[in-house]
């Protein structure tokens, strides 16, 4: 009987340490199998790079490499970051019947656009509606694959001007003054994940409001406001960090002298946005406001709405009738206006690098860099040793910027080159 049972302990042993190095062989081929190279053209530099991937994040970076070939002809840059999106393909962030879904395909198109990282944005509207819609995004971070790509909420409003202009396309309906108690319950519902907030300086409360966001680690933007040069300091003074689409969500007709523009940009402590589509500004207006910010005070922006990717004609847009034209402009025929943008982050680079002769390096630096460094996201926008593997590999030709393939922490989210 003793020895029925040594041997029977014996072949129990030799089984556990037969399934033991099994299971550590299949986890050493698992780690073998999150490894990854990249190679390319280092859009720093213009010379040949090899990225080692692991586990999500970059592990080593190979200078003065012999490419396999595959990377000669494609730009490697950290994955671009929209801080200002309002929705895409019809679906809006805004809308009544927003759903997950619709977060999922959005996130999903922007990859095809190097886009891996942006802010859903919620405009002016009713406190029910917001409060809804950022129950809705909250409850979509959930999706692993979603929030990878989303690490806050931006609201644009309705804290903003009811002047005509200063509104901009935004419903004179739902424009109001700050209310910090009904910004909390907005602030809970999205689960503590509003990372950025648009408003006007000059409204009652607001220099008091911008000093609680940033006790919360809130970051401030002034946009869609006719703020004096007096009230601008004094919300830079109180913690305000950025102008939101510079020299957009303006009067038409403005004082030359005493507007909201001048301060703004001789403020060396407000970073500013800028809306590159062609029509939101002035190629003079880019070239000055890149002059006088520079590159490390830059964020480009696309705005995009959910008229973005969409046939041109008539529609209606934050409760208002706009018009699509066929080159892509939209406006609000009412107002005289325009109503967001209908084009990706991708033109604004094309836009910025054509109109000021910056180089590819500077103008991925507004889209990738720049953001990632207003928002506190330190795991990304620059390709450094440690930092999350947001890559965007392009091809750029006269200008153009073409897209092959996205990753996202590591993983491959879209490879047109297997199209």
């Amino acid at each position: 009987m003793n020895q029925i049972k040594i041997g029977l302990i014996c072949r129990l042993i030799m089984l556990f340490l037969t399934l033991g190095c099994s299971i550590s062989k299949a986890f050493i081929s698992m780690q073998d199998q999150s490894q990854e190279i990249i190679e390319g053209i280092y859009y720093l530099d213009n010379e040949p790079i090899s990225i080692e991937i692991k586990n999500g994040f970059i592990e080593k970076i190979n200078r003065n490499v012999e490419t396999n070939g595959k990377g000669d002809q494609l730009y490697i840059a950290p994955g671009f970051i929209d801080i200002q999106v309002n929705g895409y393909l019809s679906h809006s962030f805004n809308s009544e019947v927003l759903e997950v879904g619709q977060v999922k395909e959005i996130t999903r198109a922007f990859r095809r656009f190097g886009v891996t990282t942006y802010l859903p944005t919620l405009t002016s509207n009713s406190f029910e509606l917001i409060l809804k819609n950022f129950t809705i995004l909250n409850e979509a971070l959930k999706d692993p694959d979603i929030g990878m790509s989303i690490p806050g909420f931006h609201l644009e409003g309705p804290y903003i001007s009811a002047e005509d202009g200063f509104r901009g396309a935004h419903n004179l309906k739902w424009i109001r003054d700050p209310d910090w108690e009904e910004f909390i319950k907005w602030q809970q519902a999205s689960g503590e994940n509003i990372l950025m907030i648009t408003l006007a300086p000059e409204l009652e409360g607001a220099i008091d409001f911008i000093e609680k966001c940033r006790q919360e680690n809130i970051i401030v933007a002034l946009g869609h406001h006719n703020g004096s040069a007096a009230i601008i300091k004094r919300a830079v003074d109180a913690g305000a960090e950025i102008s939101t689409h510079l020299g957009n969500g303006c009067a038409n007709l403005i004082h030359r002298h005493d507007n909201p523009l001048w301060p703004q940009l001789a403020d060396d402590r407000l970073m500013a946005s800028l809306i590159a589509d062609g029509y939101h500004l002035r190629p003079e207006e880019i070239r000055t406001f890149y002059k006088v910010k520079g590159v490390e005070r830059t964020i480009l922006v696309s705005d995009v709405t959910s008229l973005g990717g969409m046939p041109p004609g008539n529609y209606e847009l934050f409760g208002q009738k706009v018009v699509m034209t066929p080159q892509g402009k939209i406006t609000m025929p009412s107002q005289d206006v325009l109503a967001g943008a209908s084009y990706l982050i991708t033109t604004g680079i094309e836009n910025i690098m054509r109109i000021t002769g910056c180089s590819l390096a500077d103008a991925v630096h507004m889209v990738s860099r720049n953001p990632a460094r207003l928002s506190g996201l330190d795991d990304r926008g620059t390709i450094s040793v440690g930092k999350r593997a947001d890559l965007v590999l392009f091809t750029l030709d006269n200008g153009k910027l073409t897209v092959r393939k996205t990753i996202v922490a590591g993983k491959e989210v879209f490879n047109s080159l297997n199209e």
